[in-house]
């Protein structure tokens, strides 16, 4: 299938691990160069760096165009594409072929469009995984305000997809392809019914690092580069044997093979940031599975919003990681026809029913069996997405659909004559489970001659983490730092930050003094500061989770790293950005407020400050991991905190005594008392109505909210249920 050859299931020696293994491949129909480096990109001996211009692309010999050879990699090279992928293994034939287009290294021109050809990865051998699903159903239950329904997804779905192949969901929106996609993928619960086996193996979370899954929606990290975007994936995910430089190693070679070279220093960007197209994002997104060498890779719609140059660039990547021996199964909407012949096999879907599972070059004629074929030249892909809608304009109507419209039942015919898309849809999928059903199911059912070792591999496989926990904290703390900078020193905060300070300043300018009324008056500068820093930090920290559950959901379903050392290091990495504003807000209003001059209190002030801060960022990080939701967080914080506010000991001097309690919960009112202390402990013990004590309660009970609010947080986190499923 796809125009090439492919190993046997018979074969066991295509095993991850196994030495002397042969590679599932179909006939590159690129063009590899350069000496395979040793394993994993390292250790490698005599690497010849080849840059070829458009012009060499194009040649070829007369040997070749008998062949059929000259045609594919001319395609190729007018498509400015050329790829080679983990676990592809160059035929000495192929390699034979290659020197005619050898050269030195000589500085030769770079042909921009068509990229330069680069060195392949050579690692262990891709674990060839055959998957097959039979009669899958899955249901949702909607729960509704007096009553709760069940509403049917997917009905009786039933498909196989080998290693080296491509298979392509297509139907309208809302027809089942990403419920389909992810049951296959492991990234929802098991299917209310049928059976889905991986090597005729039911899935099992082992399965889960030798599965790729890229989601429709680009989920990265605007502020950081492809080249770090890659670079942390690769030490994330990579097995722990590798060094750290074998697998930067291997994400150079990832970005150099998806031609993504030209951007690597660019940063992603998002709705804010500008940053590379949509296209290089989406190879982006490809480069961070395809990275650990997956058997299986799932893709959904990976060519929405792309130009067709560009999907069709897309496209050919997909090909490129089934030569390698990976099967490919990719959701798509409305394909090119040029796109539509690229894969290999089809599912067609329409209102969670199977209208057809075969070979995509097939899928037309099968039509054309069943009375339905284009009556004007037509895109094949739009012509079976208005099968799968019950769309029959520009299509013959089949017999038996005109002999019940002649009829002349209302129920069965349209305005124009033509059968409505209930009767359409009820005709198609009865065609298929009358002519074509039985006979796939009869295949599906039939065991695979698959060899043991294949099968035990999916299943007692160990599972492992690619990096160490501190590894991991230490990875995640330094992403955490890089992408947040951008947002933690923005002009708009620095001059937020910085105005409040001046006008403080100048309010309270030179107010300090030993009598009363000015410890009084510099009381509620005191008070305003515990305040200030006790109301920004919640605020910010509380997007902290709500924001980054699709990343976690994405990379904790991939086991990319352990859900503890995600949380510390997202936790702990916010501080130092956290407290460089803060020392400049206290240089600002301390001295322009004639507080106390001493060395000591200027640094205890800061310090109390700090404390007032992290404390409020538990806080914030508890109430947005325990309500996953931006409105309503926000809403639980700002009563939160204004109770705490009133609560601090400043606007009510005499609180009641079935409400007092609050106040020892306030981090404001333990910052105010603790500044207090700072400033006027050796003055009077009592300022502005409140005992200055010692200071050791409160700081203990900061302390204690500084680490209780986090526990609250981490608890809530691990009890969430990720939406992948992980």
């Amino acid at each position: 299938m796809g125009g090439g050859t492919k190993s046997s299931p018979m074969n066991g020696d295509v095993a991850g691990g196994g030495g002397g293994s042969e590679t599932l491949s179909r006939k590159s129909s690129r063009r590899l160069t350069g000496a395979s480096p040793g394993r994993s990109g390292v250790g490698s001996k005599n690497n010849t760096h080849i840059r070829k211009s458009r012009s060499a692309q194009l040649k070829f010999d007369l040997d070749e165009v008998s062949s059929g050879a000259a045609l594919s990699r001319a395609s190729s090279a007018s498509l400015g594409l050329s790829f080679s992928f983990t676990g592809f293994t160059v035929p000495s034939d192929e390699i034979a072929d290659m020197k005619p287009f050898s050269d030195d290294d000589d500085d030769i021109p770079e042909d921009i469009e068509a990229g330069t050809r680069k060195m392949k990865i050579q690692a262990e051998p891709t674990l060839p995984i055959y998957l097959k699903f039979t009669e899958v159903c899955y249901k949702v239950v909607i729960k509704g305000v007096t009553s709760t329904r069940e509403k049917e997804i997917l009905t009786g779905i039933s498909g196989s997809v080998d290693p080296g192949e491509v298979l392509a969901m297509m139907g309208p929106s809302g027809s089942g392809k990403t419920t389909l996609l992810s049951l296959l993928g492991g990234r929802v619960k098991e299917p209310t019914g049928g059976s889905i086996t991986y090597n005729e193996q039911p899935y099992s979370k082992h399965l889960k690092s030798r599965i790729g899954f890229v989601t429709q929606d680009d989920i990265l990290f605007p502020h950081l580069t492809v080249r770090e975007t890659l670079t942390y994936a690769a030490r994330l995910r990579l097995p722990k044997k590798l060094t750290k430089e074998e697998k930067q190693k291997r994400a150079i070679d990832v970005i150099y093979e998806l031609g993504l070279e030209r951007c690597q220093d660019t940063m992603i960007g998002g709705s804010f940031v500008r940053g590379v197209s949509g296209g290089e994002r989406k190879r982006v997104c490809i480069g961070n599975e395809i990275i650990i060498n997956p058997s299986l890779l799932f893709l959904d719609e990976p060519t929405s919003g792309l130009d067709s140059t560009t999907a069709l660039r897309t496209v050919e990547i997909l090909h490129d990681i089934a030569e390698a021996g990976k099967t490919v199964i990719t959701t798509i909407h409305q394909p090119s026809s040029r796109l539509f012949h690229k894969f290999d096999k089809l599912i067609l879907l329409g209102k969670g029913s199977l209208l057809y599972f075969g070979k995509a070059s097939e899928a037309m004629d099968y039509f054309s069996t069943i009375g339905c074929t284009p009556l004007i030249p037509m895109n094949p892909a739009e012509f079976l997405l208005d099968l799968a809608n019950g769309n029959l304009n520009d299509v013959s109507v089949p017999s038996e659909l005109e002999d019940k419209v002649q009829i002349g039942n209302s129920d069965t015919e349209t305005r124009n004559g033509k059968p409505s898309p209930a009767i359409v849809h009820e005709y198609l999928v009865e065609a298929y489970e009358t002519r074509v059903a039985e006979s796939e199911k009869k295949k599906l059912m039939a065991p695979m001659m698959i060899d043991e070792e294949l099968k035990s591999k999916v299943v007692t496989s160990k599972r492992e983490w690619g990096a160490s926990w501190w590894t991991q904290y230490s990875i995640l703390f330094w992403r955490g730092l890089k992408e947040r900078r951008h947002d933690y020193f923005s002009w708009l905060r620095i001059t937020q930050v910085v105005a409040t300070a001046v006008i403080l300043g100048m309010l309270w300018w030179q107010s300090g003094g030993g009598s009363p009324k000015h410890m009084q008056e510099q009381a509620g500068l005191l008070f305003f500061i515990a305040v200030f820093w006790g109301f920004f930090p919640v605020f910010t920290a509380i997007f902290t989770f709500p924001q980054e559950r699709a990343m976690l959901d994405k990379e904790r379903s991939a086991d990319m790293y352990r859900l503890s050392a995600y949380f510390l290091a997202r936790t702990t990495s916010d501080i130092p950005l956290d407290l460089i504003l803060p020392v400049l807000f206290i240089l600002v209003v301390y001295f322009m407020a004639g507080l106390k001059h001493d060395v000591c209190a200027f640094f205890l002030t800061v310090l109390t400050t700090f404390l007032c801060i992290v404390a409020a960022q538990g806080l914030g990080l508890a109430i947005g991991a325990t309500l996953m939701d931006l409105k309503k967080a926000t809403t639980l914080a700002s009563v939160t905190v204004m109770t705490f506010m009133l609560a601090g000991g400043y606007f009510v001097k005499e609180v009641p005594v079935f409400i007092s309690w609050l106040r020892y919960l306030s981090y404001n009112y333990q910052t105010y008392k603790l500044l207090l202390k700072v400033q006027y402990k050796e003055k009077n013990d009592w300022v502005d109505g409140i005992k200055v004590g010692n200071g050791v309660r409160e700081v203990s009970t900061l302390l204690a909210m500084v680490f209780g609010y986090r526990l609250l947080a981490y608890i809530s986190l691990r009890r969430m249920k990720l939406h992948s499923g992980a």
